[in-house]
C-alpha cells in the first residue's frame, strides 16, 4: 500500500514500539496534519480471547460520554403506542407496515435499527439485508428492547456497538479531530471501562494485549493503558 508525502511525514516521527500515555497520545494526534475532512477517531484493541467459543465473543455497547460527533438516522420498528414513545424520544422514522417491505426490497438507508421484541420474527427474516450491514437489531447491545425511549436516546447520545473480529481485536469509533483532546479521553476511557467490564471469566493472564489510537488518515500510535 502506498501512502502520500502528508501521510509518510507523519510516520517519521512515530515510534511504534514505543507506548505512550492517552494525554501524550492526543497531543502528538493533534499535531498530525488533517485532511479536508473531519476526520474519525478510532481505536484498536487487541484482546487476549478467541471468538470462536461462545463465552470468549467479546460484544456490546457503550455510550461515548462526548458523543461520537455523527448524527445517526435513528428507525424503531414498532407498532401501537411504542410509535409516539419512539417519535417522542427523537427517532427519525418510526412505524413497520411501512418500512419492512422496503427493507425487504433492499432498503438500508438508515445508521440504526431499533426494534420491540415483537417485531423480530417480521424483522429476523431480512438478515442476509441488515446483517452484513450492521443493522439488525440484537437484544445484546440494547436495539432490541421494551424501552424504546432510553434504546433511542442513546443512539442519538452517541451509543456504539463493538464486536470483537476473529483475529481477536476490537475496532471502534470515539470520535472526530474536531473534538478536544479531553473529550476523545473521555470517549477512550469509557470504551476501555467497558471493554474491562464485559472481560470474559475464562480468559486467563493479561487480557488487554495492545491499543492503538488512529485518525483516518494519520499513523497509529501505540497507547500504554496502564496509565488509564
Amino acid at each position: 500500500m502506498k501512502h502520500g508525502k502528508t501521510y509518510r511525514g507523519a510516520r517519521a516521527g512515530v515510534d511504534r514500539n514505543q507506548a505512550l500515555g492517552l494525554d501524550e497520545a492526543l497531543r502528538k494526534l493533534e499535531s498530525f496534519p488533517k485532511a479536508k475532512f473531519d476526520e474519525s477517531v478510532d481505536v484498536a484493541v487487541r484482546l487476549n480471547v478467541n471468538p470462536k467459543y461462545a463465552d470468549q465473543m467479546v460484544r456490546g455497547s457503550v455510550v461515548l460520554p462526548a458523543g461520537t460527533g455523527k448524527k445517526l438516522r435513528v428507525l424503531v420498528i414498532t407498532r401501537g403506542p411504542k410509535e409516539k414513545e419512539a417519535l417522542d424520544a427523537g427517532a427519525d422514522m418510526v412505524g413497520a407496515d411501512e418500512y419492512l417491505p422496503k427493507i425487504k426490497d433492499g432498503w438500508t438507508d438508515v445508521d440504526v435499527i431499533i426494534a420491540t421484541p415483537d417485531m423480530m420474527g417480521e424483522l429476523g427474516k431480512f438478515g442476509r439485508i441488515l446483517g452484513p450491514r450492521g443493522l439488525m437489531p440484537n437484544p445484546k447491545v440494547g436495539t432490541v428492547t421494551m424501552d424504546i425511549a432510553r434504546a433511542v436516546r442513546e443512539a442519538k447520545a452517541g451509543r456504539i456497538e463493538y464486536r470483537v473480529d476473529k483475529a481477536g481485536i476490537v475496532h471502534a469509533p470515539v470520535g472526530k479531530r474536531s473534538f478536544s483532546n479531553e473529550q476523545l479521553a473521555e470517549n477512550v476511557r469509557a470504551l476501555f471501562q467497558e471493554l474491562q467490564r464485559v472481560k470474559p471469566s475464562s480468559v486467563k493472564g493479561t487480557y488487554v494485549k495492545s491499543i492503538f489510537l488512529s485518525g483516518t488518515m494519520t499513523p497509529s500510535l501505540k497507547l500504554d493503558h496502564a496509565t488509564f
